[in-house]
């Protein structure tokens, strides 16, 4: 009797056994694929940083190389007044910020933070700067400045002046008069700026707190076998390579392949 009771009882690890089998889809089954799917999350937010910043920067390039003043200057009949064009470029100073996007991709670790830390500051200089309250004062010495410049490059080339420098103009820099009119047209360049200057502020943030998560460019460059050199051959090794025949430039552990094959 004792021995059918004892013959009811389950096998440990059989179909009737709760004990979890080693190797089993409970013990490993969930654990590799939960590995995919962060580091994909983090080539996303890489890519998605990298895009914000791309944009800003270009917003920003964009919109400082628009027009936004104009100074006009009345020149005695019958000749046509004057008109300068002042771009954003001649009053707010240029910010490098793609150049800093080039170093996130080639940086890893404390570089990359680094390097998020100057994006981050120059979004934050390209937000003020922008923002900045800007006086006719600089709208005209500014306009002073891009035709003096133009002037001398026409000069330099043999060439006209411009439609800048028109005659009739008196006194100061040709083109541009004491009596002369500033017209503000910076909008929408100017918000459009700031918020550009604004995206690289955020992408900067994001690489100097995140930054050394995401994967780096050279890491796909690296060997398979571990980044170990393969050994040199010395001169004598060489020679005997090439006196059987053989290419020297085979690598260790492949056959030898004859000259001229």
């Amino acid at each position: 009797m004792t021995s059918g009771r004892e013959s009811d009882a389950p096998m440990p690890g059989g179909p009737e056994s709760d004990a979890p089998v080693p190797g089993g889809s409970v013990a490993g089954g969930p654990a590799p694929r939960g590995a995919a799917p962060g580091g994909a999350a983090a080539r996303r937010e890489y890519a998605l940083v990298l895009g914000t910043a791309a944009a800003g920067a270009v917003l920003v390039l964009l919109s400082v190389r628009q027009g936004w003043a104009q100074v006009v200057t009345a020149a005695p009949a019958p000749l046509p007044r004057s008109t300068v064009r002042v771009s954003g470029q001649d009053l707010v100073p240029a910010v490098a910020s793609l150049a800093a996007l080039a170093a996130v991709i080639a940086t890893r670790g404390l570089a990359r933070r680094l390097v998020g830390v100057f994006l981050a500051a120059s979004g934050v200089l390209i937000a003020v700067l922008v923002s900045a309250g800007v006086g006719s004062a600089d709208v005209l010495a500014a306009a002073r400045g891009a035709v003096a410049s133009q002037a001398g490059s026409a000069i330099a080339g043999g060439g006209a002046a411009g439609p800048c420098a028109t005659p009739g103009a008196t006194g100061g820099t040709p083109g541009v008069s004491g009596a002369a009119h500033v017209v503000m047209a910076s909008f929408p360049w100017r918000p459009l700026a700031a918020v550009g200057g604004l995206a690289v502020l955020a992408a900067g943030i994001l690489v100097t707190w995140r930054g050394p998560r995401w994967p780096a460019m050279s890491g796909r460059y690296s060997r398979a076998g571990g980044g170990k050199t393969q050994p040199v051959a010395d001169a004598s090794t060489l020679w005997e390579s090439l006196s059987r025949g053989v290419d020297p430039t085979e690598q260790p552990g492949q056959p030898g392949r004859p000259l001229g094959s």
